[in-house]
């Protein structure tokens, strides 16, 4: 199978785990990237069945007005049912690498507000420690060198990944060279404390709940290991 065809299982795999977890005036959370696309077009002929959704990006709440799926700013709801995101990396604890598409304040935000998150991603992004993947740090523009520097003196290869402004109006350094992270919950708390920084892409003290990971011989639904 292709990439994009393991992409396409998961997502339905994913409208399939979520259709039955929800009610009338249920809220899902959607995440952004290739694969949270895929599960939007596929939810699509099921929106009758939603209250609505929150979104993780302009470009993901774009994507589902275009199929006529209501959109809603997260501080209008009460509670996120479900939040079914993709994800750059992910570990056998379901810690995550997230951030290449330069959503991940918002989707670490949903992520926060969710009762239940679901990680879809295909066997391409299954690893036994992250790291591999750079690193995505969201930083406020004006302190762009201060956290560099400080990224450095943590191990890391900081670079700015220009003509990127997020949905925040701000700028991404990807780290490089920090694999394999060994505690990713304390390097997730030592960057987020980075004066400076708003939140970078490591998902440990909120990690998935389940992980739907599309293979060659169907998608798997993975747990947590303790």
């Amino acid at each position: 199978m292709t990439q994009d065809e393991l992409k396409q299982a998961v997502a339905q795999a994913a409208v399939d785990y979520t259709l039955p977890r929800i009610e009338d005036d249920s809220i899902v959370g959607i995440g952004t990237g290739s694969t949270a696309n895929f599960f939007i077009d596929l939810l699509a002929s099921h929106k009758a069945k939603l209250a609505g959704t929150v979104a993780s990006s302009e470009a993901s709440a774009n994507r589902l007005r275009d199929h006529g799926i209501p959109v809603y700013e997260l501080n209008a709801v009460d509670e996120v049912t479900i939040y079914i995101d993709g994800a750059d990396e992910a570990n056998p604890r379901l810690e995550l690498i997230k951030g290449g598409g330069a959503a991940l304040t918002r989707e670490k935000i949903v992520a926060a507000v969710a009762k239940e998150f679901v990680c879809i991603a295909d066997q391409s992004k299954w690893v036994d420690h992250l790291g591999t993947f750079p690193l995505p740090v969201e930083v406020i523009p004006m302190a762009r060198s201060h956290v560099a520097r400080e990224l450095v003196k943590l191990g890391g290869d900081p670079v700015w990944r220009k003509d990127v402004i997020t949905d925040n109006g701000n700028c991404i350094l990807d780290v490089y060279h920090l694999h394999p992270i060994g505690a990713v919950r304390e390097l997730e708390e030592r960057i987020n404390n980075i004066t400076g920084v708003v939140t970078n892409g490591l998902f440990a003290l909120r990690p998935a709940d389940i992980l739907l990971l599309g293979a060659e011989e169907g998608v798997k639904t993975i747990r947590a290991a303790s």
